[in-house]
Protein backbone atom coordinates (compact mmCIF):
# COMPACT_ATOMS: atom_id res chain seq x y z
CA UNK A 1 0.00 0.00 0.00
CA UNK A 2 2.72 2.30 0.85
CA UNK A 3 4.71 1.55 -2.42
CA UNK A 4 1.31 2.20 -4.26
CA UNK A 5 0.94 6.06 -2.66
CA UNK A 6 4.54 6.70 -3.22
CA UNK A 7 3.70 5.98 -6.92
CA UNK A 8 1.19 8.33 -7.42
CA UNK A 9 2.86 11.37 -7.59
CA UNK A 10 5.84 10.06 -9.47
CA UNK A 11 3.18 8.82 -12.05
CA UNK A 12 1.22 12.27 -11.97
CA UNK A 13 4.59 14.65 -12.59
CA UNK A 14 5.22 11.81 -15.31
CA UNK A 15 1.78 12.54 -17.40
CA UNK A 16 1.92 16.08 -16.49
CA UNK A 17 5.64 16.38 -18.51
CA UNK A 18 4.41 13.98 -21.10
CA UNK A 19 1.40 15.91 -21.76
CA UNK A 20 3.51 19.74 -21.42
CA UNK A 21 6.07 17.77 -24.38
CA UNK A 22 3.41 17.04 -26.60
CA UNK A 23 1.29 20.14 -26.26
CA UNK A 24 4.97 21.67 -26.93
CA UNK A 25 5.20 19.81 -29.50
CA UNK A 26 1.98 20.06 -31.53
CA UNK A 27 2.36 24.13 -31.51
CA UNK A 28 5.57 24.15 -33.01
CA UNK A 29 3.44 21.79 -35.60
CA UNK A 30 0.85 24.35 -36.15
CA UNK A 31 2.90 27.22 -36.62
CA UNK A 32 6.12 26.76 -38.57
CA UNK A 33 8.25 29.24 -39.53
CA UNK A 34 7.90 29.43 -43.24
CA UNK A 35 6.61 26.57 -45.62
CA UNK A 36 9.34 25.27 -48.08
CA UNK A 37 8.40 27.38 -51.76
CA UNK A 38 10.46 24.73 -53.64
CA UNK A 39 10.60 21.09 -53.48
CA UNK A 40 14.16 18.82 -55.05
CA UNK A 41 14.60 16.19 -56.72
CA UNK A 42 18.44 15.43 -58.30
CA UNK A 43 21.13 12.93 -58.85
CA UNK A 44 24.71 12.60 -60.28
CA UNK A 45 25.65 10.60 -63.32
CA UNK A 46 28.93 9.60 -65.19
CA UNK A 47 28.94 11.94 -68.12
CA UNK A 48 29.53 9.34 -70.69
CA UNK A 49 27.03 7.15 -69.92
CA UNK A 50 24.24 8.94 -67.86
CA UNK A 51 24.94 5.86 -65.36
CA UNK A 52 24.46 7.32 -61.61
CA UNK A 53 27.44 7.30 -59.83
CA UNK A 54 28.71 9.34 -56.63
CA UNK A 55 33.01 8.40 -56.54
CA UNK A 56 34.38 10.22 -60.06
CA UNK A 57 38.22 9.78 -60.62
CA UNK A 58 40.13 13.34 -62.07
CA UNK A 59 38.98 14.64 -65.85
CA UNK A 60 35.92 12.70 -65.42
CA UNK A 61 32.59 14.22 -66.15
CA UNK A 62 30.16 14.90 -63.21
CA UNK A 63 26.81 15.40 -64.78
CA UNK A 64 24.25 16.86 -62.04
CA UNK A 65 20.57 16.23 -63.25
CA UNK A 66 18.13 18.57 -61.00
CA UNK A 67 14.42 18.85 -60.73
CA UNK A 68 12.82 21.69 -58.96
CA UNK A 69 9.16 21.99 -58.46
CA UNK A 70 6.96 24.66 -56.91
CA UNK A 71 6.12 23.29 -53.40
CA UNK A 72 2.41 23.89 -53.27
CA UNK A 73 1.77 22.78 -56.98
CA UNK A 74 3.81 20.53 -57.13
CA UNK A 75 4.80 22.08 -61.16
CA UNK A 76 8.21 21.58 -63.00
CA UNK A 77 9.92 24.75 -62.32
CA UNK A 78 11.92 26.08 -65.49
CA UNK A 79 13.84 28.49 -66.96
CA UNK A 80 11.22 30.71 -66.87
CA UNK A 81 10.50 30.37 -63.87
CA UNK A 82 13.57 30.41 -62.25
CA UNK A 83 16.41 33.10 -62.84
CA UNK A 84 18.92 30.71 -62.15
CA UNK A 85 19.68 27.03 -60.76
CA UNK A 86 23.45 27.00 -59.33
CA UNK A 87 25.76 24.07 -58.05
CA UNK A 88 28.77 25.36 -55.30
CA UNK A 89 31.09 23.46 -54.73
CA UNK A 90 32.90 23.84 -51.42
CA UNK A 91 35.90 25.60 -52.85
CA UNK A 92 33.69 28.24 -53.77
CA UNK A 93 33.10 26.90 -57.48
CA UNK A 94 29.83 27.49 -58.86
CA UNK A 95 28.73 25.67 -62.07
CA UNK A 96 25.46 27.27 -63.43
CA UNK A 97 22.55 24.58 -64.80
CA UNK A 98 21.08 24.72 -68.00
CA UNK A 99 17.22 23.49 -68.39
CA UNK A 100 16.17 21.51 -70.94
CA UNK A 101 15.50 17.94 -72.87
CA UNK A 102 16.48 15.22 -72.11
CA UNK A 103 18.48 12.81 -73.47
CA UNK A 104 20.92 15.36 -74.83
CA UNK A 105 18.10 17.56 -77.57
CA UNK A 106 16.00 14.27 -76.62
CA UNK A 107 12.03 15.15 -75.37
CA UNK A 108 11.90 11.89 -72.90
CA UNK A 109 12.30 14.17 -69.35
CA UNK A 110 12.48 18.03 -69.09
CA UNK A 111 15.15 19.21 -66.26
CA UNK A 112 18.17 21.21 -65.11
CA UNK A 113 21.95 19.86 -65.85
CA UNK A 114 25.41 20.45 -66.18
CA UNK A 115 28.34 18.71 -66.86
CA UNK A 116 31.85 19.54 -64.41
CA UNK A 117 34.70 18.13 -65.42
CA UNK A 118 36.97 17.29 -62.44
CA UNK A 119 40.48 19.00 -62.75
CA UNK A 120 43.58 16.60 -62.51
CA UNK A 121 44.56 19.02 -58.98
CA UNK A 122 41.26 18.64 -57.72
CA UNK A 123 42.02 17.39 -53.71
CA UNK A 124 40.42 13.91 -53.30
CA UNK A 125 37.93 13.23 -50.81
CA UNK A 126 34.34 13.99 -50.17
CA UNK A 127 32.86 17.10 -51.18
CA UNK A 128 29.29 18.48 -49.75
CA UNK A 129 28.48 20.72 -52.47
CA UNK A 130 24.77 22.94 -52.28
CA UNK A 131 22.37 23.56 -55.45
CA UNK A 132 20.88 26.93 -54.64
CA UNK A 133 17.79 28.12 -57.10
CA UNK A 134 16.63 31.74 -57.72
CA UNK A 135 13.33 32.37 -58.62
CA UNK A 136 12.72 35.59 -60.77
CA UNK A 137 12.24 38.04 -57.77
CA UNK A 138 15.96 37.16 -56.26
CA UNK A 139 14.58 34.87 -53.51
CA UNK A 140 17.06 32.38 -53.47
CA UNK A 141 16.19 28.52 -52.05
CA UNK A 142 19.53 25.59 -51.09
CA UNK A 143 19.02 22.35 -50.96
CA UNK A 144 22.02 20.28 -49.87
CA UNK A 145 21.40 15.98 -50.70
CA UNK A 146 21.74 13.64 -48.17
CA UNK A 147 24.59 13.50 -45.53
CA UNK A 148 25.68 10.14 -45.81
CA UNK A 149 29.34 10.38 -46.74
CA UNK A 150 28.63 7.58 -49.90
CA UNK A 151 26.05 9.05 -51.04
CA UNK A 152 28.18 12.59 -51.16
CA UNK A 153 30.10 13.63 -54.33
CA UNK A 154 33.52 12.00 -54.06
CA UNK A 155 36.72 12.35 -55.56
CA UNK A 156 38.80 9.55 -55.55
CA UNK A 157 42.43 8.67 -56.74
CA UNK A 158 43.04 7.75 -60.12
Amino acid sequence: MFMRILHMPVLVVAAVIAMAVSHDAAAQESSPASPPKMFFEGDMVLAQACVLQSRFRHNEGVVWRIRVLDAKTGQQLDSKSLKSLVVELPDGTKVPMKYGGHPRGGKEDNFWSISWKVPANYPTGTLVYQVVATDQQGESVRWQPFTVKNSQLTIVED
